[in-house]
C-alpha cells in the first residue's frame, strides 16, 4: 500500500508532469515544517497556534490522500471546544508519522 494517493494531484495538474512535480516540492517544503510547528504548539499546550496548522494543512493532506482528517478533526475539537485533549498527542503522532512516509515516498518517487 502506498503513503499516499496523487489521483487528485494528476486530476489537479491534468496530465502536467511539471505541475504535478511542483505540487510535490510544494508538499515537501510546507508540510514537514507546519507538521513540526503544530507539534511545538500542542506540547506548549497553545491550542489556537495548533489549530491555525491543523487547519492550514488539511487541504494538502486531503489532495495527498493522507486520510488524516480524523487527526485533524480531534486537534481542531481540542482547540475550538477544549474536546478531547487526551486524544491530542496520538492524533500528533498519527499525522507526524504518516506525513514523514509520505515525505519519504515522495522523495524517492519523484527523484527529489
Amino acid at each position: 500500500m502506498s503513503n499516499y494517493n496523487l489521483d487528485e494531484v494528476k486530476e489537479m495538474a491534468g496530465g502536467d508532469e511539471d505541475f504535478m512535480k511542483v505540487v510535490v516540492q510544494t508538499f515537501l517544503e510546507e508540510i514537514p515544517p507546519d507538521v513540526e510547528a503544530m507539534n511545538d504548539a500542542i506540547e506548549n499546550n497553545n491550542a489556537g497556534l495548533a489549530y491555525q496548522y491543523a487547519h492550514k494543512m488539511k487541504p494538502n493532506l486531503q489532495l495527498f490522500g493522507l486520510n488524516l482528517m480524523k487527526e485533524i478533526r480531534i486537534i481542531e475539537a481540542w482547540s475550538k471546544e477544549g474536546k478531547l485533549k487526551n486524544k491530542v498527542p496520538g492524533a500528533a503522532e498519527t499525522i507526524s508519522a504518516k506525513v514523514k512516509l509520505a515525505g519519504t515516498a515522495l522523495k524517492n518517487d519523484f527523484n527529489l
